[in-house]
């Protein structure tokens, strides 16, 4: 009962913040620089087609009246047209959001579950050369600027070596083949996957690393470790049966907001490697001033994040029985 209470009063919190959210954004792109106008109006239209178009997309209009109708339509669930492609935001969004799910989770997911892992045998090790190796490369990774990681790995995997593709995520020849069948696109798509999967895992696995160490090596000091070994329980059994599920928490956390926060698609991988995902539309609206698009890529962002929030607050309560809301 307390924990429905707690999640009632969570959604009214969300649904508060998500609507200053709204209402910021819009704001914010019409006090940014830059004319979406001139950017779509042909300079050989004539005047009178030119004010058709202006018309047509509403930005005639004051803008207490743009933000009457911005409120209407996104609880109708009309995001409009995207200035730049002509088409439907949602059809753009739908489109995109599949490419970034599939390169972001699986990198997440892959970072979580080594980091975890070695987090735990550098926790073990503490003080010795296998605690350094690993929290010494967890910290290099973790800190390295991910565009340069990003160009080093396609110049030496992509360029110099001519391992994997460098842009994109399919080959047309692949693709357009009418013979190719489904396993021979899916391995088609991997190999596009790989250097930018790659450059996303040896970002992220150090963060993952260095939670699970810290909070392994508090896990070890509580009381219930040393009952453990007071009842003459292996090691490998303390470690991974005991501390390691208390220890992951905190994990759990990093995790679930990193998946939440992937949904923009992480822009500069994106962009690096010309990946056609949500993140790479993010920056393209922005630069150009397509208004509908980015206002609705923020939107997503903002949903899932404060949705995610809220999850792994409810995972914490059963995942750690001394926790209660």
């Amino acid at each position: 009962m307390e924990l429905r209470r707690y999640i009632i009063r969570r959604l009214i919190q969300i649904a508060i913040i998500f609507y200053v959210i709204l209402t910021v954004l819009f704001l914010l792109f019409r006090l940014a620089p830059g004319d979406p106008v001139s950017r779509m109006v042909d300079p050989t239209m004539t005047p009178e087609d030119a004010q058709r178009l202006i018309s047509q997309l509403g930005l005639d209009q004051p803008i207490w009246v743009q933000y009457l109708y911005y409120v209407k339509n996104f609880f109708t669930g009309n995001f409009g047209h995207s200035f730049h492609y002509g088409k439907p935001v949602v059809e753009i969004i739908w489109d995109r959001l599949p490419n970034t799910v599939l390169l972001f989770t699986t990198s997440i997911i892959l970072s979580a579950l080594v980091g975890v892992f070695l987090g735990k045998i550098a926790s073990w090790h503490k003080g010795k050369a296998t605690d350094a190796v690993l929290t010494i490369g967890a910290l290099v990774t973790h800190t390295v600027f991910l565009p340069w990681l990003a160009l080093i790995m396609i110049w030496l995997f992509g360029y110099k070596m001519g391992w994997f593709p460098i842009t994109g995520m399919i080959s047309e020849e692949v693709w357009l083949d009418p013979e190719s069948g489904i396993f021979a696109k899916a391995l088609d798509v991997a190999h596009h996957m790989v250097l930018p999967l790659s450059t996303l895992f040896l970002i992220h696995f150090g963060a993952y690393l260095l939670i699970m160490r810290s909070s392994m090596l508090e896990t070890l000091k509580e009381d219930y470790i040393i009952t453990a070994r007071a009842k003459g329980l292996s090691e490998k059994v303390i470690r991974d049966k005991h501390a390691a599920p208390n220890a992951a928490l905190p994990v759990v956390t990093s995790v679930g907001l990193s998946l939440a926060f992937s949904i923009n698609g992480g822009a500069l991988t994106e962009t690096v490697f010309t990946w056609p995902g949500i993140g790479r539309e993010l920056v393209f609206s922005v630069s150009h001033n397509d208004y509908p698009l980015a206002q609705a890529s923020f939107l997503l962002i903002a949903i899932v994040v404060l949705l995610a929030n809220l999850v792994v607050d409810v995972l914490y309560a059963y995942l750690d029985p001394r926790i209660r809301y």
